[in-house]
């Protein structure tokens, strides 16, 4: 693993150039499984960002995510056919939201962040369920029309379209997001991590850095809202859910907190296992959150700090 962690600076580039013939090799099914993979991945490297570069783990970035989801479903229902108008306006969505609960995340630590997060994706996924007006609540929201990635552009009719889509969404999201990290205001945001009493006492405003991240964070889980919504063409309360927060979370611990490569591949190694392997052996229907139970145990003890997470890293 250590080999893993030395050529992890370069895994981002290496696994984008490797995922795009994807698209001409595997079947429809695979095709599509890889395009979840990859919601769930830029959701997870929301969650990788605030748990393990700003210190903050959460369980709530399902929120913003709902958020995004719904808002790119209200413009689908609006005759609002772009991709990028789809896309920009769930980020600004996942962003305001995350903006206006700033307040009850950044000024806490530890467990007690773990809980308000928690309590903030339930009340989401609530409000989200009861809110028929908007939402139509618990029967969800179709959103059957396929998006034009921009104007002038033909529609992602294919399975094909809507992966390569995808890939490029989360290839150039996720890489504004590392080169951020590698840039000096990275080094400021970890080092409020590392040393927050000290940061405080030279007069840096770590509440400001933090609110920054945790914005920055719900304007990633906004925008995989929105391409929930271009894969599935449907989204429900559940999407908001308790069990896609520990999903999510399940994929940073095992990729490696301190790593966004880490959560992508988190996030491709519990969804294959959740929609795949238990799919491929009848013996197995049913029991993939045993499955993924028993490789969480595993990849604690063998692997603490995860596939490609390391004690200072951004990865």
């Amino acid at each position: 693993m250590s080999v893993l962690r030395r050529l992890a600076p370069f895994g981002f580039p290496a696994l984008i150039v490797a995922l795009v013939p994807m698209a001409w090799v595997l079947d429809e099914y695979a095709t599509k499984t890889l395009t979840k993979i990859l919601v769930v991945g830029l959701l997870a490297v929301s969650v990788a960002l605030l748990t393990g570069v700003a210190g903050l783990p959460t369980l709530g970035q399902t929120a913003p995510y709902l958020v995004g989801a719904y808002t790119a479903a209200t413009l689908v229902r609006h005759d609002v056919h772009i991709g990028v108008v789809q896309l920009l306006a769930a980020a600004g969505a996942g962003a305001l939201f995350a903006l206006v609960t700033a307040p009850l995340v950044v000024y806490a630590r530890g467990v007690v962040v773990l809980m308000i997060t928690l309590a903030l994706g339930e009340l989401t996924s609530t409000v989200a369920g009861r809110w028929k007006a908007v939402t139509n609540g618990t029967d969800g929201m179709l959103a059957f029309a396929s998006p034009a990635p921009l104007p002038g552009l033909v529609t992602l009719d294919t399975d094909r379209a809507t992966y390569l889509y995808v890939l490029t969404v989360v290839a150039v999201l996720v890489g504004v997001v590392l080169l951020v990290l590698r840039s000096p205001a990275g080094a400021m945001l970890r080092a409020a991590r590392d040393g927050e009493t000290r940061m405080r006492a030279s007069g840096h405003p770590v509440a400001g850095y933090l609110t920054v991240a945790y914005v920055a964070a719900g304007a990633l889980a906004g925008a995989a809202g929105a391409l929930l919504v271009t894969v599935e063409r449907y989204v429900s309360p559940g999407a908001g859910g308790f069990d896609v927060a520990a999903l999510v979370l399940l994929a940073v611990v095992i990729g490696g907190a301190t790593s966004l490569v880490g959560a992508l591949l988190g996030a491709g190694l519990v969804v294959a296992t959740r929609d795949w392997l238990a799919g491929t052996d009848d013996r197995l229907a049913g029991h993939a959150p045993l499955i993924l139970g028993g490789l969480f145990v595993i990849c604690v003890y063998l692997l603490p700090r995860g596939l490609l997470g390391k004690r200072s890293a951004h990865e």
